[in-house]
C-alpha cells in the first residue's frame, strides 16, 4: 500500500457528515497528512453559521499533529469530501495555505494531492510563489533567532 492510499484510508474514517447542532456541521470534509517523521494525522471540517468559528480539515489535522507531537513539517496532505480528490477539489483554501507556511518554511515542499486516481500532486510553493512571509523568515535567519 503506497502512502497516498494510507492517507486516504485514514482520512476516510473521519468522513461521516454530522449535524453537531442546528448551527454546526462537521465531518463533511476530511484530511490526512503525513508529518516529517512519517506519522499520519487526520482532521475534519467544523463549519458553523459564523465563519470565524469554522475550522477546515487541513487546519484541524495540522493542529492535531502539533498537539500530539510538536511537529510542524508536513510531507504530504490529502483532503476530500465523500470521494477521492479529482482536479482541484482537494486544494487547500487560502487560510490553510497560510497556516501551513506559517508553521514551517519547510512546508513549502508539502505535496498536496490534486488527483488521487492519477496520483497528480502539487507543492505548496507552487500555489503560493510570492508569499508575504518569506521576508520575515529571512529576517529571523539573519538575526539568528529561532523560527
Amino acid at each position: 500500500m503506497d502512502i497516498w492510499t494510507k492517507l486516504y484510508e485514514q482520512a476516510k474514517v473521519e468522513y461521516h457528515p454530522t449535524d453537531v447542532s442546528p448551527f454546526i456541521h462537521a465531518h463533511h470534509v476530511v484530511c490526512a497528512l503525513e508529518a516529517l517523521d512519517g506519522q499520519i494525522y487526520t482532521g475534519f471540517c467544523f463549519e458553523s453559521c459564523c465563519g470565524v468559528l469554522d475550522l477546515c480539515a487541513e487546519r484541524v489535522a495540522a493542529l492535531n499533529m502539533y498537539a500530539a507531537s510538536g511537529q510542524t513539517v508536513i510531507k504530504r496532505i490529502i483532503t476530500f469530501r465523500e470521494d477521492v480528490p479529482e482536479g482541484i477539489s482537494g486544494m487547500p483554501c487560502g487560510g490553510c495555505r497560510e497556516l501551513l507556511l506559517q508553521l514551517s518554511p519547510e512546508n513549502k515542499e508539502t505535496e498536496i494531492m490534486l488527483d488521487y486516481k492519477k496520483r497528480k500532486t502539487i507543492r505548496l510553493i507552487d500555489l503560493t510563489p510570492h508569499w508575504w512571509g518569506w521576508d520575515r523568515y529571512r529576517q529571523t535567519e539573519k538575526e539568528g533567532t529561532e523560527v
